[in-house]
């Protein structure tokens, strides 16, 4: 995907938080356990799997952009991930509307830092989604090390789950899913340790929002999404941060298809946020984070 297939001028935003939940040939991202779950913590009961061409139109109708990835938890899960290549060159057939983000799980070590480089050079990933409690490890082991070092050489971004999750929830032992790896203050240690690497912490991180605030505050390259939750549950914190100190590191994400942007950017136009904030966080500061814009 080139730099400039996408007209940015033309969004009207750009959703950097969305899921490739279903391959080609029908196989899940998630185990039908796991998924179940997920659709019970959203109360997404029965909601569609789109395949990415569905994707495509659906961002393209509402004149959005968005990041798209699917997440590689085959160490801690046992069950086969949607291949990287297939997300990227999926996207790149729609790269008006669509970036691909890949996943890669940590624990395949250096023939995961080998696929990480493979993925940027020859299949225009502009950066890795990492799921910390579903991939069974912590943002700050050594192990993961490697890789984040090729991302930030690779100079894409590193986009972290933070806080509660719904995969898993209800499920005897959580699924083997462990919250506590979800806690923003453990990518505060990788922003220390890799200075350059561009860092999008995901979600409102309940219940750790004080520490998810206190991380890009204090660290220039991190930045926070605002997807899996309905803007209208957003702490009051969140909220004040994102329309003053944090303006210029806030994202609109969704986490589309368990929300939808229309849900999202409903209630988005309810917040109490000054008018000049509202064009960061949709569009401006996304466009500038992935490279789309010159600034």
């Amino acid at each position: 995907m080139s730099d400039h297939a996408i007209d940015v001028t033309a969004l009207t935003a750009i959703d950097v938080h969305t899921h490739a939940e279903i391959s080609r040939s029908g196989h899940g991202a998630l185990s039908p356990e796991l998924f179940g779950a997920s659709e019970e913590y959203f109360r997404a009961h029965g909601h569609r799997q789109p395949a990415i061409d569905e994707m495509a139109a659906y961002y393209r109708e509402r004149r959005m952009a968005a990041v798209v990835f699917t997440v590689d938890a085959e160490h801690a899960t046992g069950h086969p991930r949607i291949a990287n290549e297939e997300v990227a060159e999926n996207c790149a057939e729609h790269a008006d509307v669509l970036i691909p983000f890949a996943s890669v799980d940590p624990h395949k070590g250096r023939a995961g830092v080998r696929e990480a480089r493979r993925l940027v050079e020859q299949y225009g990933v502009r950066g890795f989604k990492f799921h910390p409690s579903l991939q069974g490890f912590s943002p700050d082991d050594p192990m993961a090390y490697p890789l984040y070092a090729a991302i930030e050489e690779l100079g894409v971004s590193a986009l972290f789950h933070t806080g509660q999750t719904g995969i898993g929830a209800g499920v005897p032992g959580g699924g083997g899913i462990r919250l506590k790896y979800a806690n923003p203050m453990l990518v505060d240690d990788v922003a220390v340790d890799f200075p350059q690497l561009r860092i999008i912490l995901a979600h409102p991180s309940f219940p750790w929002q004080d520490e998810a605030l206190a991380v890009p505050t204090h660290k220039p390259h991190v930045y926070i999404d605002l997807s899996g939750w309905s803007p209208k549950y957003f702490p009051p914190q969140l909220v004040r941060y994102a329309n003053s100190l944090l303006k210029d590191k806030v994202l609109f994400g969704s986490d589309y298809p368990v929300i939808t942007p229309d849900r999202w950017l409903a209630d988005f136009a309810k917040l109490d946020l000054k008018p000049e904030v509202r064009p960061k966080i949709l569009k401006d500061n996304a466009a500038r984070l992935l490279g789309l814009t010159k600034d």
